[in-house]
């Protein structure tokens, strides 16, 4: 095991800092001050965060780091923090590492004995969900889906009856394609679609898959797709439930036999003839 106390150290450190995703307001001080105060900034384009760094008038020197050049970049940030350089790194908007490069160099880090900090910042998918009106949590986060609809099919498949609120990032040119992937997987679920978070633009569209594919062709930006999960991880197995005991629970507190299992098939989505055959046959 190692034990990162991240502030009672004098090691070098790698700062994983949040950067704006539409809004230039939405910058901490303390992200401010850190990327002021490290030696190098790292980042995926120069231009973008060349532009973040003028606004506030942050000076500091900038490298590439991004899908590309990932694995040269990482030794050449391993040079510098073995020199005694302290780096941050940077994505052209939200949270580095999430959909964005990073992992690489983070455990790279981690691995050669160097402090890894984040710095809080905006997130996109964080936003868009809590914003949705869809239970927050458990959820997971898929990131960009993939851009074929035989490989979009293959992962939808596997979340189809997953029970936990799912979170995608979509294109503006798969976002059509995807939501009528999703009405033939999934059915006609309730989802929110994000789009231009804490931009001008910024619109929340809440409703069925089938009605925001109503408007889809008309929209335009950068999407964030949060689906309502099903509210049955897997389809449910009779075998695996016992069923006597459950009826036998709710007779105890008044119901009938019959309406007892009527509860318990609407419960577990199950048909009723089955719940009373195996009731039946156990009883």
């Amino acid at each position: 095991m190692y034990r990162q106390k991240s502030f009672e150290n004098d090691i070098n450190t790698l700062y994983l800092v949040a950067t704006p995703i539409g809004n230039m307001s939405e910058f901490s001080f303390r992200a401010i001050d850190i990327l002021k105060s490290v030696d190098i900034i790292a980042c995926e384009d120069t231009r973008t965060t060349m532009t973040l760094l003028n606004h506030y008038n942050i000076v500091t020197p900038l490298i590439s780091h991004h899908s590309h050049n990932e694995e040269s970049s990482v030794l050449g940030i391993m040079k510098l923090l073995d020199s005694g350089k302290n780096v941050a790194l940077v994505s052209d908007a939200g949270y580095p590492l999430i959909s964005d490069p990073g992992n690489l160099l983070v455990s790279t880090c981690i691995k050669a004995g160097y402090n890894v900090v984040p710095v809080s910042g905006p997130s996109a998918f964080v936003n868009a969900l809590v914003s949705s009106g869809i239970i927050t949590q458990p959820f997971l986060f898929h990131g960009f889906l993939p851009s074929t609809n035989k490989q979009l099919r293959r992962i939808l498949k596997e979340y189809q009856h997953f029970s936990y609120t799912m979170i995608f990032y979509v294109s503006v040119h798969k976002l059509t394609s995807a939501l009528e992937e999703m009405i033939k997987v999934f059915g006609d679920r309730e989802a929110c679609l994000a789009r231009e978070m804490t931009k001008k633009h910024e619109e929340f569209l809440r409703g069925k898959f089938s009605e925001i594919l109503d408007v889809a062709t008309e929209l335009k930006g950068e999407f964030v797709l949060i689906v309502k999960g099903n509210p049955h991880e897997k389809e449910a197995d009779i075998a695996e439930i016992d069923v006597s005991t459950l009826i036998d629970e709710l007779v105890e507190q008044g119901f009938s036999a019959s309406q007892a299992i009527k509860e318990i098939a609407k419960k577990h989505n199950l048909s009723k003839n089955e719940v009373y055959d195996k009731y039946h046959h156990t009883s």
